[in-house]
C-alpha cells in the first residue's frame, strides 16, 4: 500500500506516467508531495508536486505559483528549473545530481568552489526588484510594506509567527510551548528588539537557501531549487536566513558575510548598509522563528500509529532543548529548560492529546 497507490498526488502521478516504473517519489519535503516522472524517449524528468493535504504552514508566501516565478526568473538567474508543459500543466524539470547536503552535511565546510557560486546567486537577486516581476501574488497591495521599509517587512514576519503558527496552533500545543517557558509575551518582545532596522533596497529573496535546496549536478554547476518560500524583501533577511539554515563553520560563515557584502553591493548599492547591527538582530529573529516551528515538528515526529516513540525522545528532546537555548535571548525567555525537563514535557504533551488527529491540525483548524 504505496503513497503512489493512495494518495492523490501518488494517483495523479501514476495516471501521468501512464503507469510507468519510471515514476519516483514520493520525495522527502515538509510541504509538498513531490512525484518524479521519467517520460520515455530520453525527454527532462519533471516533478509533479501538491501541498500536503496535513502540511503544516510556518512561512509566509507572497507568490501564487513558484513555476510561474520561475518562468519569469529565466535569463536573470543561472541555473533554476525550467518549466515545461505536461498535459496542460507546467511542471518543473528535475534537477538531476546530489543536494548540497548530500555532499556536505551542515556544519561542513563548504566546497570553493560551491560557495563562489551561492555568492553568484545573491549577486544576481539582488538587482531583481518587486516592479520587475511579473508573477502573480497572493498578498493584496496594501499588506506590502514600501520599498526599503525594512521595519515592516520584518514585523510582518513577525505577526505571521504569531498569528498563523502561535496562536493557530495554541489550542493543540499550547500546553507544550507553557512548558517549554514560552510565554505569550515573548513574540512581543521579539518585535520590540526588531525595531530600527537600517533601510536597504528591496530584491528578491530565495527565503530557503539551505544545503537541500541547493543542487550539485555531474559537472560541479550549482541549480537552485524550491522557490516556494520566494519573496520581495529585505536582502539581509535572505543572508540571515542562508547562514541560520547553512550552519557554517565559523571561519567560513564571517567569509560568507565579507563575500555576501561585496556582491550585493556592486549588484545594487546601499543593499548592505547597516548590516553589522541588523544581522545579529535578524538571525535573532530566525532562530525564535524556528523555535515555534520546530516545537511542533518535535512533538510531531514521536507520533506513530501505537503511540509516543520513547526510543527516539531522548535525541528529540536533547535537539528541541538546543533550539529553545538559541531563541531564549531573542524572546526574553527567563531560563532554559534541561533536556530531563523537555523530555518530560513532550511525553506529557503526548499523554495528554493521545487520539486526537495525528497531523497536528488544531481542533477547528482542520
Amino acid at each position: 500500500m504505496t503513497p503512489l497507490e493512495f494518495s492523490p498526488a501518488g494517483q495523479r502521478a501514476r495516471a501521468m506516467g501512464d503507469g510507468s516504473p519510471l515514476v519516483r517519489g514520493p520525495l522527502k519535503g515538509y510541504h509538498s508531495e513531490t512525484y518524479v516522472l521519467s517520460p520515455p524517449g530520453g525527454t527532462a524528468a519533471v516533478k509533479l508536486r501538491e501541498p500536503r493535504a496535513t502540511s503544516l504552514w510556518f512561512d509566509r508566501r507572497l507568490f501564487r505559483s513558484e513555476e510561474e516565478l520561475l518562468r519569469c526568473l529565466k535569463g536573470r538567474v543561472d541555473r533554476v528549473p525550467d518549466i515545461v508543459d505536461v498535459e496542460g500543466l507546467g511542471l518543473q524539470t528535475f534537477i538531476e545530481g546530489r543536494t548540497l547536503g548530500a555532499y556536505r552535511p551542515a556544519g561542513r565546510r563548504v566546497p570553493d568552489a560551491v560557495f563562489g557560486q551561492i555568492v553568484d546567486l545573491f549577486r544576481q537577486l539582488a538587482p531583481i526588484t518587486g516592479g520587475t516581476l511579473r508573477a502573480a501574488r497572493r498578498c493584496p497591495p496594501w499588506d506590502a510594506p514600501e520599498d526599503g521599509d525594512t521595519d515592516g517587512f520584518l514585523k510582518r514576519l513577525v505577526v505571521f509567527v504569531e498569528e498563523q503558527v502561535y496562536d493557530a496552533n495554541r489550542p493543540f500545543f499550547g500546553d507544550l510551548f507553557e512548558a517549554l517557558g514560552v510565554r505569550d509575551e515573548a513574540l512581543a518582545h521579539l518585535e520590540k528588539s526588531l525595531s530600527g532596522l537600517t533601510p536597504r533596497p528591496f530584491c528578491l529573496l530565495h527565503g530557503d537557501l539551505h544545503r537541500e535546496n541547493l543542487v550539485i549536478d555531474a559537472g560541479g554547476r550549482l541549480w537552485t531549487i524550491d522557490w516556494e518560500l520566494a519573496m520581495v524583501g529585505d536582502p539581509l533577511y535572505d543572508l540571515a536566513t542562508h547562514l541560520h539554515l547553512m550552519r557554517y563553520p565559523a571561519r567560513q560563515e564571517a567569509r560568507m558575510v565579507r563575500a555576501w557584502c561585496a556582491a550585493v553591493e556592486e549588484a545594487r548599492p546601499g543593499s548592505s548598509r547597516g548590516w553589522q547591527r541588523d544581522l545579529p538582530l535578524i538571525t535573532g529573529f530566525k532562530r525564535a522563528q524556528s523555535l515555534y516551528t520546530d516545537t511542533v515538528r518535535a512533538a510531531l515526529s514521536l507520533r506513530d500509529g501505537t503511540g509516543l516513540r520513547w526510543a527516539a525522545l531522548p535525541g528529540v528532546a536533547g535537539r528541541l532543548r538546543d533550539v529553545v537555548a538559541a531563541a531564549a535571548g531573542p524572546l526574553g525567555l527567563d531560563e532554559v529548560p534541561g533536556r530531563r525537563r523537555v523530555m518530560a514535557a513532550l511525553a506529557r504533551w503526548h499523554r495528554e492529546t493521545a487520539g486526537l488527529p495525528s497531523d497536528g491540525a488544531a481542533p477547528g483548524k482542520r
